[in-house]
């Protein structure tokens, strides 16, 4: 007979040995006459600490991110390890990517992942309950995140935003990607395949990822799409910044990979120096590049991630 674990151990458990997998449960949301698709997962024996929301990127949908397995890679599903750790843990899948309606020519720009998340976060209120969401988003997912923070503070507890951009000043990546520009502006969609995959490990810092991961993630985003809206693309090269950090009031952390091109440092110290909330936290990740959970520091980040989750508010905070 096991006993359920009590909230406050709940950060120490979970090591390899521990590791556990929890049924998912597929829920929608509608956004005008577009249907959402949502996926959940808990531990049984609740969520103490709170619910989260996993907010994916341009080139893939939600649970080959969040939710991914892989034989041999102990706590592969950053869904199953934070619900591990006591979150009713959410992800839904932006208009025109995986489950969710791609019959409508969205191009998903970042202002659509905005109200995409609008949309999850009435059902994730109505199912979860009223509390605050902690929210991680990565890479475009950081910037619809953030935009959705903008919009609802008050449904936003704490916001992390790995790798992120905002002006776009000195990235490698988004100079080498804009020279597709009026590719990405004449077309709604733009194709996707296993080689592509690959190259989002390889672009920055080779070697960062095993190839069977990365293969993994491979399977599991060409299993739903086979292209990707250029929305988040187009914003990305030619309309940042689309954020605007005094306006990011609730404690946020930024998360960057030390090998991530997405970004130059001065573009995210000057976005972090902007943030109004003292509660507020820049960590640079070691050996990672872009994609934070498939890589193979992927512990490192669920560390980083967890802890500004979970961290003790402050007793004394002092008014400007």
């Amino acid at each position: 007979m096991t006993t359920a674990p009590r909230a406050e151990d709940m950060n120490d458990m979970l090591d390899e040995t521990d590791e556990r997998r929890f049924p998912g449960e597929a829920h929608s949301a509608r956004k005008g006459d577009a249907e959402l698709f949502l996926w959940r997962k808990r531990a049984p024996e609740g969520s103490p600490r709170g619910v989260a929301l996993f907010v994916h990127g341009s080139s893939m949908a939600s649970q080959p991110t969040f939710d991914l397995e892989v034989p041999g890679r102990p706590w592969s599903s950053a869904m199953d390890y934070f619900a591990a750790a006591g979150f009713d843990c959410w992800c839904v899948d932006m208009e025109g990517y995986g489950r969710s309606a791609k019959n409508r020519g969205v191009r998903a720009t970042i202002s659509d992942g905005a109200d995409d998340l609008e949309a999850a976060d009435d059902v994730i209120a109505q199912v979860s309950g009223p509390a605050p969401l902690h929210v991680y988003g990565i890479s475009s997912g950081a910037l619809r995140a953030a935009a959705f923070a903008e919009r609802r503070p008050h449904r936003v507890a704490r916001l992390a935003l790995d790798a992120y951009v905002w002006t776009g000043a000195d990235s490698p990546t988004l100079a080498e990607r804009a020279r597709k520009l009026d590719f990405f502006r004449a077309n709604e969609r733009r194709p996707i395949d296993r080689a592509f995959v690959h190259s989002i490990f390889n672009r920055d810092h080779p070697g960062t990822a095993e190839d069977r991961v990365v293969d993994a993630f491979a399977d599991a985003i060409l299993a739903l799409d086979d292209s990707m809206p250029t929305g988040t693309y187009v914003d990305m090269c030619s309309r940042l910044p689309v954020n605007d950090p005094a306006r990011l009031t609730m404690p946020t952390l930024l998360m960057r990979g030390q090998h991530d091109g997405i970004a130059s440092m001065g573009d995210l110290l000057d976005f972090f120096a902007r943030l109004p909330n003292p509660d507020k936290q820049f960590t640079v990740m070691p050996g990672i590049a872009h994609a934070s959970f498939q890589q193979k520091n992927y512990r490192l980040v669920y560390d980083v991630l967890r802890e500004f989750w979970t961290r003790s508010k402050p007793v004394y905070a002092q008014n400007a």
